[in-house]
């Protein structure tokens, strides 16, 4: 179970920053929305990786909480056209899935 709320946390870490980056978009007009989007799962992020780090070493915990975060922030942002999509890019994110899916496997 703590492996599954440190994924979902991790998840909540791609939510968080897409939601930060909305509230900075100049628009000319308040964004609250995602004002309250980024505090609420910047919240339980933060709070589900605690829990997982009862279970799980810090280092381990922290190392895939970051690397499931980067790289569905980067998804996002290259679904969003936000960033391009490049054979590299997606390697490289790649490798970062198989770095944090190894430390499942040693941990």
């Amino acid at each position: 179970m703590p492996w599954i709320i440190l994924i979902f946390s991790g998840a909540l870490e791609a939510v968080w920053a897409a939601a930060l980056h909305r509230t900075s978009q100049n628009t000319g007009r308040r964004r609250i929305a995602p004002a309250a989007i980024f505090l609420v799962s910047v919240m339980a992020s933060l709070g589900g990786l605690a829990i997982a780090m009862q279970s799980i070493p810090t280092g381990t915990a922290y190392a895939v909480w970051v690397g499931v975060g980067v790289v569905l922030t980067s998804a996002y942002a290259m679904i969003t056209k936000v960033e391009p999509a490049t054979a590299g890019r997606i390697l490289l994110l790649g490798g970062i899935v198989a770095c944090v899916a190894g430390l499942k496997l040693v941990a």
